[in-house]
Parts: C-alpha cells; structure tokens; sequence
C-alpha cells in the first residue's frame, strides 16, 4: 500500500468520525474535550497549584509546566516540519488561523504527555483520570474535524514518548537547577 492510499483512508476514517457539523449533545460534549486539552487552559491551571497548593502539588505542577512547554516545543517543530494541512471545516477558527498544521495533534501529545506523567508521578485517582481524558481529547480533535485520525494516534505515541522522558529528565533537571536559584 502506498502513502498516498494511507492518507486517503486516513481522511475517509476521519471524516466518518466528524460531527462538527451536527448540532446535539454529543458535538457539545467533542467540543469541551477538543477545547479541555488547551495549552492555555493548562498553563494557567498550572500556575494557579503552583502560586496555591501543598509543596507535594506545587513540585507536580512544576514538573507538568515544564513537560507542557517541552513537549509544545517538539511538536511545533515536528508540525513546521511536516506542514500538513488540517482538515478543512468551520470549526476551531482560534486553531486554523493561529496553527494552520495539524501533524501530530498538540492536544492528544499534551494530553498523553500528562497522563503518562501523572501515572509516573501519582497520585493515582489523578492518573486514572487523566487515562480516561486523553483518548477523549484526540477522539475529540478528530470529531470536530480539526485533525485527522492519525494525527491524534502519532500525537498520542509522542505524548507518552515524551512523558517517559519527562518523568526521568525533570526531576534530574530540577535538581540540576535547585542549587543555583538564590
């Protein structure tokens, strides 16, 4: 099978999965997950546990902020790299005009990255949690037809890549790092 074949399925599988365009429920509950796996939206909460929680959330919110911001570095390399275009629809202007590129998926690597992290890391609840919201996150991207499907399933083996990486390479870093802040 060729690679254009390959993406040819990709888009007809994709396009079997969008529901951008049907109003209900079920586009209203895509287009919270699709949103809930925002850089923005991570970054600001981030911020809030680590400007107000315990010393044991504070040190899990640092090592997830500094996780966020490497992983969103890859991934725009890779996707300024690769340069494939998004799917096309109406849908996620914000991501269209600001993110034109689609491969891999932000959301399904960032959303990987935290639970592979928070499985790392624990506390448990908040692992299984966040097992059950990445998939979601990715299925999501794909139903509100701002992804394909194997942006979100390279997306999602990138994102647990890098939250490998991240739980052993944070905490080194950080104690790196510790001795030399005043």
């Amino acid at each position: 099978m060729n690679f254009s074949r390959l993406l040819d399925l990709d888009a007809c599988y994709s396009t079997r999965l969008r529901i951008a365009e049907n109003p209900g429920v079920l586009r209203t509950i895509a287009m919270f997950f699709a949103h809930s796996g925002d850089s923005w939206f991570w970054v600001l909460a981030l911020l809030l546990v680590g400007f107000t929680a315990t010393p044991f959330w504070q040190q899990r919110a640092l090592w997830m902020g500094i996780s966020v911001i490497a992983t969103a570095l890859l991934v725009l390399i890779i996707k300024f790299s690769v340069k494939r275009r998004r799917p096309e629809g109406e849908w996620g202007g914000i991501y269209r005009s600001t993110d034109p590129h689609s491969f891999p998926s932000g959301h399904a690597t960032r959303s990987f990255m935290l639970a592979a992290l928070a499985v790392g890391f624990g506390p448990a609840w908040l692992a299984a949690v966040l097992l059950v919201w990445a998939p979601l996150v990715g299925l999501a991207r794909v139903a509100m037809g701002v992804h394909y499907l194997s942006d979100v399933l390279v997306g999602a083996l990138l994102g647990i890549l890098m939250g490998w990486a991240n739980y052993h390479l944070v905490p080194l870093a950080l104690a790196y790092l510790t001795p030399l802040i005043p």
